[in-house]
């Protein structure tokens, strides 16, 4: 109840938004999702009005579905300042140039590449990850061991060719990242930073309902390292296959599975069970491939050059929020956890032709404006079951109606999202029971 005080808290914060009316909200709840789309996240946010389906692999967010998103980075910005972390905004275009001196300019090494030419000669590539530029910006910055370490990230939309897009927003050709990169003088500082950030992001996905499903997983580390580590959200609707060790909440993924693996974890191949998961991140030691490569050097203490140590740590938030459907969802809609809701509260009006109920519930609207709650105020000329369907389908955590039976009895309904559970409260301790809650 802390956390979910904690979280309510910052909702009503001077820098809340505007409570809004359903009925000037332009987006509408619907029946049914698009007939190609497979995914439940997809089809669960396009039925609610979060997203809209321009093309297979690419959505655009709508207004509740940006709010949202908004949170989802707000989530993951405060646990990267809490590690040091320095936000920044690199383009989205790129130059050959840094990326051919790594090599990694060729489609047969980056095989998902967006590439178009430029209309007076050359060519350009729509990012697809940021390891190259920012080196190249840091080696203006770093020069030496006092300048280190450094830390920075984005969050930045960047774009991959997929071959295969049907997993809703959990894969898609453009969506937004958040990428950080440390720079640091050596394998020891680096390693610590490294468990640093995956503690960070362990307190992320708890912060939004699926730590407690969320695992630390090895996996290979391709050309960088012998291993990095993603963190996979068990669920049936995961790409990826995974051998997990539930007592030590530990995981193998399945590309990486070797004896040789399960040798350097303590972990026996009867123990482990096989599971379907969606990775939400993960972390990638990097070594000295592209601080060689780019000049990305320092003179240390004895005024010996050295290339700086790096890594990379990246976070879809939109791939979060596709996982956070998945997993809490349940036959009536979307769940979402309090701290990334699009709005801390859902008010129903009921006032079948009572115009006594309709000013009761305008006046609660306007105090939980003025109190700073966020609310989502669903006023339509509706029936009361199209309006608690569409309230479930929606998925804010707290629901409050004001109808003539509760208006009878003094107070107001609130209902939890999560647990089913309602309770009359009365109106003048109602802002109160929110922030408690």
């Amino acid at each position: 109840m802390a956390r979910a005080a904690d979280c309510f808290a910052k909702r009503v914060s001077g820098l809340t938004m505007r409570p809004m009316r359903q009925s000037q909200l332009f987006t509408k709840t619907r029946r049914d999702a698009p007939k190609d789309e497979v995914a439940k996240n997809a089809q669960l946010l396009i039925r609610g009005g979060f997203i809209h389906k321009e093309m297979a692999g690419v959505y655009s967010f709508l207004p509740l579905g940006l709010r949202v998103l908004n949170n989802i980075v707000q989530v993951i910005r405060e646990e990267m300042n809490a590690i040091g972390g320095q936000e920044v905004a690199l383009t989205a275009l790129q130059s050959p140039e840094p990326w051919t001196k790594t090599g990694r300019w060729r489609d047969d090494v980056i095989d998902v590449w967006f590439k178009t030419k430029l209309k007076n000669g050359g060519e350009l590539g729509l990012a697809t990850t940021h390891e190259e530029p920012l080196s190249a910006v840091m080696a203006e910055y770093i020069h030496s061991y006092k300048d280190l370490p450094k830390y920075v990230y984005q969050f930045q939309t960047k774009f991959r060719n997929e071959l295969r897009a049907k997993s809703g927003i959990i894969r898609a050709r453009e969506f937004l990242m958040k990428d950080l990169y440390s720079f640091n003088r050596d394998e020891k500082e680096f390693r610590a930073f490294y468990e640093t950030c995956a503690a960070a992001y362990k307190k992320i996905f708890e912060r939004v309902w699926i730590g407690e499903k969320t695992v630390r997983t090895f996996a290979s580390g391709g050309v960088f390292s012998k291993y990095s580590d993603e963190f996979q959200c068990i669920s049936p609707a995961g790409e990826d296959t995974v051998y997990m060790h539930e007592e030590k909440g530990i995981a193998v993924n399945k590309e990486a599975y070797t004896d040789e693996v399960l040798a350097d974890l303590g972990l026996d191949a009867d123990e482990l069970a096989e599971k379907r998961a969606i990775e939400v991140g993960n972390i990638f030691p990097l070594g000295t491939r592209f601080s060689e490569a780019l000049g990305l050097c320092f003179k240390d203490e004895k005024g010996q050059t050295a290339p700086v140590v790096m890594g990379s740590y990246g976070i879809g938030p939109g791939r979060v929020m596709g996982a956070v459907v998945e997993v809490l969802s349940d036959e009536k809609g979307i769940v979402w956890p309090r701290e990334i809701s699009p709005f801390a509260v859902h008010l129903v009006a009921l006032p079948g032709g009572n115009a006594e109920v309709a000013r009761e519930a305008d006046r609660l609207y306007e105090l939980l404006g003025e109190s700073g709650v966020e609310t989502l105020y669903d006023d339509r000329d509706a029936r009361a079951g199209e309006k608690f369907a569409d309230a479930d389908l929606i998925g804010i955590p707290t629901r409050l109606t004001v109808s003539e039976r509760t208006l009878a009895e003094g107070g107001v309904e609130v209902y939890g999202r999560q647990d089913g559970k309602t309770a009359l409260i009365p109106d003048s301790a109602i802002i109160d029971f929110l922030k408690k809650d």
